[in-house]
């Protein structure tokens, strides 16, 4: 393989993964859901799935059903089915931070996480006779974490007879995420909507590492303080109607750790790296009375910026385009501007590198506050003063911002020079680089297609253009791809159509237009 470029050096803490991981990328829930469904199915004894999330649905069907559609699987049925038929399951569901023990609607559905984790650990399936249900034990809240923060993490592994499959997300296991290209089946307030998203899959020695991090993460979460929570019984938890009585978070006395993996054997992929990176804090358990507060048993005491520290590097080797999709384009309470990535993409942009920003036109309908459905209508106030008013007028072209109507760009994807990409957990702010939020994402480097087909994919599916082989003819042409997002980077010869209207490229029909630009105005563009 070349030297690596986009990768930082390799170390004992992060290493990177030569020529023997696969790296597979799944874009949008529905492809990620399938995938994972077939990887659940038949496991009993001697296997295991550890999960962790923001949120994890017991009801979720992996194949898009509902309660009472024929056939209709529940995530939570089919993981007591795995351990009454002796496999070993782990659940840890993130207890959102700001409202982590009292019984109201919390900023970030606290209140859900804690009745999904209840309703698992009462699921018996049909025949389990035992006095409680088998995943009493076995699925705990985490709450670890600052004050501010949460524990984003969103991650499956899965051991069937000693052989790992993990998928590392940036795509929650909720109902909501089954969703595809062209974005066009589900609702939010009675007008369309949809959600894009992203994730991959790793098979070979990367996995081990994903599987350490799960179990370290089970360690820490089952040794957290006795917390009692207000309900009035289990499977009634909301509201605490009389009698009230308090139980306690998590089960008093969680199933172990489970044990390391056995090491896997190499699955060979030529030209290409693989990393597995972190984004944790300084704090187990954070308080407003200092004696209160807790360091990490396992992690080292300033945290993890991992991610932070490969993303630099990656940004700082770009020499022909930066893509990058998130739906917070923006910086969020929590932050801090020492682990920013305005900086880096500011000089790649003075480098000549062009630099892309995708972002969602309808706002997550989980975020906190009162807030207009739309956004990215305008430059929010962070690219404005740390990006555009910084670059001058030469540098400022390398420069464009969209957002896509309808949809919540969920997915936290880069790409850069067809070479390098990134897929997980973590959001681009700084929230989530310096470890306010727990995050885990993958990276891959390498000499294949295998980022230029993610690349053409993705930008397909933005289009809303099928792709046919005219069309992905001239998605292989980078250059020419590029002309999508912004007029002046169209290839000389070519009309300033190219892209923005239907046979401009051959092959490029597309069967709706959402991408809207954000900047530079379109007003103003030439």
């Amino acid at each position: 393989m070349p030297e690596l470029a986009y990768f930082p050096e390799s170390t004992d803490g992060c290493p990177t993964f030569v020529g023997d991981t696969e790296w597979t990328p799944l874009v949008d829930g529905k492809t990620y859901f399938a995938v994972l469904d077939e990887a659940l199915e038949g496991l009993g004894r001697g296997d295991s799935v550890q999960i962790a999330g923001l949120e994890v649905e017991a009801g979720l069907d992996l194949t898009g059903l509902r309660e009472g559609d024929a056939g209709y699987r529940p995530l939570g049925g089919r993981l007591a089915e795995i351990a009454a038929a002796g496999g070993e399951v782990r659940v840890l569901i993130a207890g959102k931070i700001p409202a982590r023990s009292v019984p109201v609607a919390s900023l970030a559905g606290f209140r859900g996480s804690v009745r999904s984790a209840d309703r698992m650990r009462h699921w018996r399936p049909d025949g389990w006779t035992g006095r409680k249900g088998p995943l009493a034990k076995s699925v705990l809240l985490d709450w670890s974490g600052p004050l501010l923060g949460s524990n984003h993490q969103k991650v499956v592994v899965i051991d069937r007879g000693g052989q790992l499959t993990a998928f590392v997300n940036g795509i929650d296991l909720t109902d909501d995420r089954y969703d595809g290209d062209p974005h066009d089946t589900l609702e939010l307030d009675g007008e369309r909507w949809g959600w894009h998203d992203c994730g991959c899959r790793l098979r070979g020695p990367a996995a081990n590492r994903v599987h350490a991090i799960l179990a370290q993460r089970w360690a820490e979460a089952s040794t957290l303080p006795l917390k009692m929570f207000p309900r009035r019984a289990p499977h009634q938890l909301f509201p605490p109607r009389p009698p009230v009585r308090l139980y306690p978070l998590n089960p008093r006395h969680p199933a172990p750790t489970l044990d390391e993996a056995r090491p896997q054997a190499p699955v060979p992929t030529p030209d290409t790296s693989v990393r597995v990176m972190r984004s944790v804090s300084a704090r187990k358990v954070d308080s407003v009375i200092p004696p209160r507060r807790r360091t990490w048993d396992s992690l080292p005491e300033d945290g993890l910026q991992e991610i932070h520290e490969t993303l630099v590097q990656a940004l700082g080797s770009a020499r022909t385009y930066i893509y990058l999709e998130d739906q917070y384009l923006e910086e969020f309470l929590g932050g801090d501007d020492e682990y920013e990535l305005y900086p880096h993409l500011r000089a790649a942009a003075k480098r000549g590198v062009k630099v892309v920003l995708v972002g969602s036109g309808v706002r997550d309908p989980e975020d906190p506050g009162l807030y207009l459905r739309q956004i990215n209508s305008d430059l929010n106030d962070d690219l404005q003063e740390k990006v555009v008013d910084r670059l001058n007028g030469e540098h400022a072209e390398n420069f464009a911002v969209h957002r896509v109507e309808h949809l919540t760009v969920h997915a936290k994807l880069v790409l850069v020079d067809d070479r390098f990409a990134c897929i997980g957990s973590a959001n681009m702010f700084s929230r989530s680089m310096g470890g306010t939020d727990s995050e885990i994402s993958t990276a891959v480097e390498t000499a294949t297609d295998l980022v230029r087909d993610l690349r053409k994919q993705v930008w397909a599916e933005h289009l809303r253009a099928p792709i046919n082989p005219d069309l992905d003819k001239a998605l292989d042409d980078l250059e020419l791809a590029l002309g999508i997002w912004r007029m002046e980077w169209v290839p000389d010869g070519l009309p300033w159509s190219t892209w923005r209207q239907a046979g401009f490229p051959d092959g490029f029909e597309p069967k709706e237009t959402v991408l809207r630009t954000v900047w530079p105005d379109p007003r103003t563009e030439r």
